[in-house]
């Protein structure tokens, strides 16, 4: 396998701003053939080189490394069944409607809720105004969850495709309310640990704040220099409602490496194959098979699988494959038919989210790769 345009595609891409960094890392099976780490970590307020141990604020990769699989594990348990209504656990929700959305319909991004609220405008305004420390604070996650359940829905569930973080915010309330434990608690005791991950996991800003503490931001990826927190963000989420919300979420907050997910990839895997209890293999294939609920949508439940024209996957990637994109410039494609995987860890918004040249370049990387995995 000669991986060599490969490199030199990330060394211009550096080149061209399309992100500072990247650690990249391919497997075939258990074998990892190519990790590195390529550019900057940070540009200001100082430059300082990438590190293959680097941590990323995944973005949307928190939806299927961590919020999908609690809710397979409460599956597993029998907590939950995926036809269950939501409104089971939460009456209220039913308003505007939305009585018969499943858990289903939330994984598979077709609730009918809406994609994007700027919840965390309402949370900030509320701060100014002289709500003491309510921003990032477990008070503004209740609101935020409250404004969800009343949510008017953009159409009927199961009708139209529409990726929604309403809906995997909802799953991750789902989970705290089931368990009884935050998000990131039954994250780390359910998931990361028993798997063995040891740079993964949510950053909690309310216990930082109140224990004083501070994240090892030399091992972090910076993202942007946010307009309303004014500052470069490192170590604290990015997505502006999950920040608002105390950095745990079902959408977004999860901070990991390249290797820690290829470890919990690797896991799934021999779930799959019946290899490891963990997850059941029956579990497993029916999460990772597009859900047929809406004629021609592209999501699996939690996943996305490779769309017929322009995926960000290239036009390599087997249909049998599943992945994910973050909007911080991480990115998960994995070939259950091929079994390889390929994990992209940049921190593109950093230090601005001006450009997305990254759209171009994710889909050019991955037929590369694939090329030099298979030709």
């Amino acid at each position: 396998m000669v991986f060599h345009p490969v490199e030199e595609a990330f060394k211009e891409a550096v080149a061209q701003g399309v992100f500072p960094g990247a650690v990249i890392l391919v497997a075939r099976g258990d074998e990892i053939v190519l990790e590195r780490a390529l550019g900057c970590r940070s540009l200001v307020p100082e430059k300082s080189p990438m590190q293959l141990d680097t941590i990323f604020d995944l973005a949307s990769l928190t939806k299927p490394l961590a919020t999908t699989i609690a809710v397979m594990l409460l599956v597993r348990e029998r907590k939950i069944r995926l036809e269950d209504r939501v409104t089971r656990f939460f009456p209220n929700f039913g308003v505007f409607g939305k009585t018969h959305i499943t858990f289903r319909h939330l994984l598979a991004h077709c609730s009918g809720l809406p994609a994007w609220k700027p919840y965390y405008e309402d949370i900030v305004k509320g701060e100014k105004e002289g709500r003491i420390n309510f921003v990032a604070s477990r008070a503004a996650k209740s609101y935020v969850f409250e404004c969800i359940h009343r949510e008017k829905p953009a159409g009927p569930p199961g009708t139209q495709s529409l990726y929604s973080d309403l809906g995997f915010m909802l799953l991750g309330e789902v989970v705290e309310e089931i368990s009884g434990w935050t998000l990131d608690r039954y994250a780390q005791d359910k998931i990361f640990k028993p798997t063995g991950l040891r740079s993964t996991s949510f950053v909690d800003l309310t216990q930082l704040r109140m224990r004083r503490l501070q994240p090892a931001k030399e091992m972090i990826a910076p993202t942007e220099n946010c307009p309303w927190r004014r500052k470069i963000l490192c170590g604290e989420v990015h997505d502006d409602n999950a920040y608002a919300m105390g950095g745990v979420a079902g959408h977004a907050g999860l901070f990991s490496s390249a290797r820690d997910i290829h470890l919990l990839l690797r896991r799934l895997s021999r779930c799959l194959r019946g290899e490891d209890p963990f997850l059941p293999a029956p579990l497993m294939r029916e999460f990772v098979t597009r859900d047929e609920t809406v004629k021609g949508s592209s999501y699996a439940l939690g996943w996305e699988t490779p769309s017929a024209e322009n995926s960000a996957s290239g036009s390599h990637f087997s249909p049998s494959s599943i992945g994910h994109l973050g909007f911080t410039g991480t990115s998960v494609w994995w070939d259950l038919e091929k079994d390889c995987h390929v994990i992209l860890l940049s921190n593109r918004v950093h230090p601005s989210r001006a450009t997305d040249k990254i759209k171009a370049f994710r889909p050019y990387i991955h037929d590369l790769i694939m090329k030099a995995l298979f030709e």
